[in-house]
């Protein structure tokens, strides 16, 4: 009997490593496009935010920039075998473009 399906790390099928969702992307484009179309009024429901709840007024910016801006990922350094790096670490970063 032959064994089907793909082998470790192999990808078959579906969408390119790195290709967005195109659901993900049409909704962030919809947010964008309403955001920009109401700058002023968010402006405004903000300020009323604001004078009741600062820190409230502060959390909706921070969610609202998630669509105008994407998140930046978080990245683990650590030594071999998962040990942990010494406190000074030179990083070089080679880009191949």
């Amino acid at each position: 009997m032959t064994k089907r399906g793909a082998k470790p790390g192999e990808r078959r099928g579906g969408r390119s490593k790195g290709t967005p969702n195109k659901a993900t992307r049409e909704f962030r484009e919809t947010v964008r496009l309403l955001l920009e179309k109401n700058a002023q009024n968010v402006s405004k429901w903000l300020d009323a935010v604001a004078k009741k709840d600062p820190a409230k007024a502060l959390d909706l910016v921070t969610r609202l920039a998630e669509y105008a801006a994407p998140k930046l990922g978080r990245t683990e350094l650590t030594g071999k075998d998962g040990a942990d790096l010494p406190r000074s670490v030179s990083i070089e970063i080679v880009s191949g473009r």
